[in-house]
C-alpha cells in the first residue's frame, strides 16, 4: 500500500488509510509565505502559526464524529449535530507542537489535551520521548497530533504508535509543512496497520538536507516559536 497525496480544491474528501492532505488555499498559503520569511520575528511567528493552525484544522476535522440532536430555534424545531462521546484528544508534541495548541483548542473548544513530550536525537535522527501526559486508555479515542514538521517521520511515527498502543481508533496528524522523505516513513512504518492515519499540511516541500531539515522549510518550528534555549 502507498500513501496518497491530495490537493483539496474541493469539499468532498474521500479518507483511504495514510492519505495527506496538502490544503490549497490562499489565505493558507500567505500566511505559510511569511512563517517562512527569516525576517519574522517570534511574536509575529506565533501569531501566525496560531492562524494557520485552525485553518489546517478545519480541513482535518471533516470526519470527526458527530450524533444528531434536535434543538428548539425560536421559531420551531432543528435537525443538527453535536461532537460525538468520547470527545477528540488534541495531542501537542512538546515544545514546538505548543505552538499549534490554541489554534486547534479555539475550533474544538470541547476536545481534551493530552501531551507527549518528545525530541528528534539531532545525532540518530531518532524519537526519543522524555514525558507523557495521556489517558491509559484511549479506546474509540479520534485524536489529532500537532506538530509543526514532519521531516523525518520518526518523531510523527512514533506518536502514532503511541495512540495506536494505547487504543485510539485512528489519528490525523497536523503540521505546517512535511517533506518527502517523512511521509514515505510513515507510509512504510503503518503500511499494514489497517487503521486510518492522516497527515493535514500546508506544504509539501522539497526534500530533506543532510541535517533532517525540511528544504526550503522554516528552520527549526521550536526556535522560532519560543527563541532558542
Amino acid at each position: 500500500m502507498s500513501s496518497t497525496v491530495c490537493v483539496l480544491r474541493r469539499h468532498e474528501i474521500a479518507w483511504h488509510p495514510m492519505e495527506t492532505l496538502v490544503v490549497d488555499h490562499p489565505l493558507v498559503a500567505h500566511k505559510l509565505t511569511a512563517l517562512r520569511d527569516v525576517r519574522t520575528d517570534s511574536p509575529t511567528f506565533r501569531r501566525l502559526a496560531d492562524e494557520l493552525v485552525t485553518l489546517l484544522a478545519y480541513e482535518a476535522t471533516r470526519d470527526v464524529r458527530v450524533t444528531d440532536v434536535t434543538v428548539e430555534t425560536p421559531v420551531a424545531p432543528a435537525h443538527g449535530v453535536r461532537l460525538a462521546k468520547p470527545h477528540p484528544l488534541v495531542v501537542p508534541i512538546l515544545r514546538a507542537g505548543l505552538g499549534m495548541l490554541d489554534g486547534m483548542t479555539r475550533l474544538l473548544p470541547t476536545a481534551e489535551v493530552g501531551f507527549l513530550g518528545m525530541i528528534r536525537n539531532e545525532s540518530t535522527l531518532q524519537a526519543e520521548t522524555y514525558a507523557t501526559r495521556l489517558p491509559d486508555d484511549l479506546s474509540g479515542r479520534q485524536c489529532f497530533v500537532v506538530d509543526p514538521m514532519l521531516a523525518t517521520g520518526g518523531t510523527l511515527a512514533a506518536a502514532v504508535q503511541f495512540l495506536f498502543e494505547r487504543g485510539a481508533v485512528d489519528v490525523t496528524a497536523i503540521c505546517l509543512l512535511a517533506a518527502p522523505e517523512g511521509l514515505a516513513h510513515m507510509d512504510k512504518v503503518f503500511a499494514n496497520s489497517g487503521k486510518p492515519i492522516r497527515v493535514v499540511t500546508a506544504a509539501l516541500d522539497e526534500r530533506l538536507n543532510d541535517s533532517g531539515y525540511i528544504v526550503p522549510g522554516l528552520g527549526d518550528a521550536g526556535d522560532r516559536l519560543y527563541g532558542v534555549v
